[in-house]
């Protein structure tokens, strides 16, 4: 349900209706419960008088300046959308989304980095608060939230399956069947240290898919998932033998493209304010494309 909501300096401001502003009790189930305030942020606005109530206009304050976490990048991020609650950043193969290691920090070469140059050159002061990852080789769409608001309610609609993630991957073969569903849980492989497998105790994993085109000896196919497991459509395409092209670790071949053939192409959420459907479409890479010409 789409409702208004408007910055104002420090403040964010929104009309939940004169009839719950009135009420302390239906207020606070209001915040809770529909626009998705937790517990901590409520209990630190009401010490701080970050509550204000005019006629019916609600006033929070969500936009307070932070300190950056991390270093800015050279470069900027690429940016394919944003506003004061959010954005999407492209990430391009062969970078992580954040650093792991004390050298990534101090060569300021991840996606985290290069969004706080962004922040800086555009004079944003906030947290870099990523909402999903995608692997070093994966390109696409990483979903940032640029409050803590914005960050607990957009953390709340990842848990409930509520952001979609649709990805083109090009695998090795023809993939007998146009479209299906794989359903099979994925948990750590014990002899190979960084690899998934399909395993009967691992974590509930579902993948979603379409054959868009093939050849005898690719296929290109889309993909959507219903969870967010590490290796996820790497793990379940290599399982019912169509590994990704170039991806090595789970069985495809390096002739075709020097990474594993994945690009997220879409990011579809709900906005953590407005509750508009927001859809951000991520060009595809030049490997990427010239490969898809091959099928």
């Amino acid at each position: 349900m789409q409702q208004y909501w408007a910055r104002r300096g420090e403040w964010l401001e929104m009309t939940p209706g004169r009839s719950l502003i009135r009420q302390e009790q239906q207020l606070e189930d209001w915040l809770r419960h529909t626009l998705g305030v937790p517990q901590h942020l409520l209990s630190a606005w009401k010490h701080s008088e970050g509550l204000k109530v005019a006629g019916d206009r609600l006033r929070m304050r969500v936009f307070a300046d932070e300190p950056c976490d991390y270093e800015a990048a050279d470069e900027p991020a690429e940016i394919l959308y944003e506003d004061d609650a959010c954005l999407v950043a492209y990430k391009p193969a062969g970078m992580a989304v954040h650093p792991t290691t004390p050298e990534q920090h101090a060569a300021r070469h991840t996606l985290a980095h290069a969004v706080a140059c962004h922040y800086a050159w555009t004079g944003v002061e906030a947290r870099i608060r990523h909402i999903h990852r995608l692997d070093t080789d994966t390109s696409g769409p990483v979903l940032y939230a640029k409050t803590a608001l914005s960050h607990a309610i957009l953390d709340e609609a990842m848990r409930h399956k509520a952001i979609d993630r649709q990805y083109a991957a090009v695998v090795q073969g023809k993939v007998a069947s146009l479209q299906g569903t794989i359903d099979a849980p994925i948990g750590k492989d014990r002899h190979h240290r960084g690899r998934r497998r399909v395993t009967d105790n691992g974590d509930h994993a579902v993948t979603h898919y379409e054959v868009v085109r093939c050849t005898d000896s690719l296929s290109l196919v889309r993909c959507t998932l219903e969870t967010g497991r590490t290796h996820q459509i790497r793990v379940h395409m290599s399982h019912i033998g169509h590994p990704l092209a170039g991806d090595v670790l789970y069985g495809g071949g390096a002739q075709h493209i020097r990474r594993q053939a994945l690009h997220g192409e879409l990011l579809r959420f709900h906005h953590p304010f407005g509750g508009d459907y927001i859809q951000v479409q991520a060009p595809m890479p030049s490997d990427m494309a010239h490969l898809c010409q091959k099928i």
